[in-house]
């Protein structure tokens, strides 16, 4: 079943993102959505591509952000800068990532000391309410997969 393409006209609206991945090579895909994103994603190693573990990593580390960004700027200012790393090591044995951390850098030296503790147990709490990737990856979640195929 084909998904629709999306173009670079798509107009903010209410509905539901559509996201799918569509093969471009061996063990080569562009993932796509209706908004019109699109990442490249292969093996590792391809030069300008993701492996979709990293894409889980970036997508933890971007959640953070975005979940940590309005009590920042509230406390800093619009332009603050932030940098979110994020790592952790598959255990090929089993294809899982048992561990993955984040390392949050800001810059705080404007602070006095209780000012950024009370900043840092703010941004906490913040993404720990609303980071739906993290709270994901600490809960678990049911995964299904099912086909559409044609036949003769």
């Amino acid at each position: 079943m084909a998904e629709p393409t999306a173009t670079a006209a798509t107009t903010v609206t209410d509905a539901p993102t559509t996201l799918w991945v569509e093969r471009t090579g061996t063990r080569a895909y562009t993932g796509r959505s209706s908004r019109g994103a699109e990442v490249k994603i292969a093996s590792q190693g391809v030069p300008g591509a993701f492996t979709p573990g990293e894409l889980l990593k970036v997508a933890l580390a971007a959640c953070s952000g975005l979940s940590a960004d309005f009590p920042l700027s509230r406390k800093l200012g619009d332009n603050f800068d932030a940098t979110i790393r994020v790592s952790g090591d598959a255990d090929r044995e089993n294809e899982v990532y048992p561990q993955l951390d984040e390392i949050f850098e800001l810059d705080l030296s404007e602070l006095d000391e209780q000012e950024r503790e009370r900043l840092l147990v703010t941004v906490q709490r913040a993404i720990d309410k609303v980071c739906t990737v993290g709270r994901t990856l600490k809960a678990g979640s049911k995964v299904t997969l099912s086909f559409d195929v044609d036949t003769l």
